[in-house]
């Protein structure tokens, strides 16, 4: 599999965009404890981020159109 720069470049862009909105609204609005709390497991919630972090970034991946 052939990486492209444009498809990287916009991946990345995405990613830390949208890991700075997650960390802002989980640790700013949210509150991580009560995520915690809601959930009832500390692991649940750090896999559902990280979910929430990485399938958004590999769809601009896989998305982003090549000319």
């Amino acid at each position: 599999m052939k990486l492209k720069k444009r498809k990287i470049k916009h991946a990345s862009i995405f990613l830390l965009c949208w890991f700075a909105f997650l960390v802002f609204l989980v640790d700013g609005v949210v509150k991580f404890q009560t995520l915690v709390d809601y959930f009832g497991s500390y692991a649940w919630v750090e896999i559902g981020l990280l979910l929430l972090v990485i399938l958004p970034t590999l769809a601009v991946y896989i998305f982003t159109k090549m000319k």
